[in-house]
């Protein structure tokens, strides 16, 4: 409808900028990718020379940029930027949130996270068989959630059938009184089998301890996780071969990759034309160094500055995760002292939030810095 000629894309990530491997996005080519899960361009870590891919820019004669993925590729699109705008080039970078962590901050949600809480929710179901079906059955389901717990606290609340959901936001301890093992005891002997859902970011410190594990890192800089799913299974079970006359069956699922790799829904597909839409023609009215969602329910044009600030996490005094509590009827697995800093760090949180939607949301027309470009504010 803009008269646009030429679309590209980009393979590989952020590496595909210099190691100059494109592929025309005609019509025909993307007629169906809606219906597949993953990318067609691909995708990888780490790599991210800002020079590099900001000369490939202006090389190739690129006046628009659309960078699509989660809290990290947010934080390179933001580099981007500044490094285009420093340059003086008339180009627009433009983020578009996906990610089924759901960690951006500011946003109501990213693109992906409806239809991973859809597919955790069968790998709960089927934990939840296999668990009825044995004596002391125990059903585990690790789910993904670096730093944050938003799968496994939807999956938990859609399904119903969860009896302990584990988050990274919400410490817990295994041995004596109040400690988890207590808890999957007494409720193995209230109802006979019991399911529990674990973030894999959950428990990183316990396990750390357990293992004198020393911290190393990924291409991108993040912290490589220890699988809390294989470690706490195998507490259980260590739990529980002490204990005489109280057999347990423990089934451990991990469907990590199937809930990443699955085609979208149609709630996200609904929600992910949006965001195409929105990005499209705040580029195409000049706008550039944002990031495109909702906020509060009404899609907004929101600086990279603001949504790479934090991350967004589960507040574990909120109320969201006290439904959560409610409906597994689980203890919090936290000290008086805990609950007090949590109260803390929300209050901060709420003061953050307050700041940032009382400010002038108007985007300004562009400084001479952006050849006319407007920036977001």
């Amino acid at each position: 409808m803009y008269g646009v000629t030429s679309v590209v894309g980009i393979e590989g990530g952020y590496k595909g900028f210099y190691s100059r491997n494109t592929v025309p996005l005609t019509p025909k080519l993307v007629n169906d990718i809606h219906k597949r899960g993953g990318t067609i361009l691909g995708t990888s870590r780490g790599g991210h020379d800002t020079s590099k891919i900001v000369d490939s820019i202006k090389d190739r004669g690129i006046n628009q940029v659309y960078i699509i993925g989660g809290d990290g590729t947010q934080k390179g699109a933001s580099v981007i930027y500044e490094e285009v705008r420093k340059r003086g080039l008339k180009c627009s970078v433009v983020g578009v949130p996906k990610t089924i962590d759901n960690d951006i901050a500011v946003i109501d949600k990213s693109f992906g996270f409806d239809t991973a809480v859809e597919e955790a929710q069968r790998a709960i179901d089927a934990a939840h068989v296999e668990a009825e079906s044995a004596e002391n059955g125990i059903g585990l389901v690790k789910l993904m959630g670096r730093n944050s717990g938003f799968i496994a606290m939807y999956a938990t609340l859609a399904s119903r059938d969860v009896d302990c959901c584990l988050i990274p936001e919400s410490p817990f301890y295994l041995e004596g009184k109040g400690g988890l093992l207590e808890f999957i005891e007494k409720r193995l002997k209230d109802n006979g089998h019991m399911v529990i859902v674990v973030a894999e970011g959950a428990g990183q410190d316990l396990i750390a301890k357990s293992m004198s594990f020393v911290d190393t890192l990924d291409a991108s800089g993040n912290k490589l996780l220890l699988d809390v799913g294989l470690w706490l299974s195998q507490k259980i079970k260590d739990h529980f071969k002490k204990k005489r006359n109280f057999p347990i069956t423990l089934k451990y699922i991990d469907p990590t990759y199937m809930i990443r790799a699955v085609r979208s829904n149609a709630s996200d597909n609904v929600y992910c034309t949006l965001l195409a839409h929105s990005a499209l023609h705040g580029a195409m009215a000049g706008y550039t160094g944002f990031t495109v969602a909702p906020v509060n329910g009404r899609h907004a044009y929101i600086p990279f500055y603001r949504i790479t600030e934090k991350q967004n996490k589960v507040v574990i005094t909120d109320r969201m995760w006290a439904r959560v509590l409610c409906s597994t009827n689980q203890p919090c697995f936290l000290s008086h002292e805990d609950v007090e800093n949590m109260k803390h760090d929300d209050d901060e949180h709420h003061l953050h939030n307050t700041q940032l939607l009382g400010c002038d949301s108007s985007p300004v027309k562009g400084s001479s810095k952006c050849n006319g470009s407007r920036e977001a504010v």
